[in-house]
């Protein structure tokens, strides 16, 4: 992984991470469920964010780097599981 973007991934995911911990308090609280949604979808936002960086910086090592491969059985496959990961989104 690039050097300048780990930090990055990290922070997002720790941010998702700690709003989760509050979303399962809220929950075990019995807090009003239109709060609990917003920040449920925070955590969706910060996951989204991680994930989007992840796969930037995939495209930018391992997916350019694999794409100069003299295989095309090799270059199929990286495309295959780019294409896997963007049907998830």
């Amino acid at each position: 992984m690039k050097k300048e973007l780990k930090p990055k991934v990290l922070a997002q995911l720790r941010r998702a991470e700690g709003m989760l911990k509050k979303v399962i308090t809220m929950v075990e609280e019995d807090k009003y469920c239109i709060d609990v949604l917003q920040q449920s979808l925070a955590v969706i936002g910060f996951t989204k964010s991680a994930n989007k960086l992840l796969l930037e910086n995939h495209l930018c090592c391992c997916f350019k780097t694999g794409m100069k491969s003299n295989s095309p059985k090799k270059q199929q496959e990286l495309i295959d599981e780019v294409l896997q990961i963007v049907s998830k989104v």
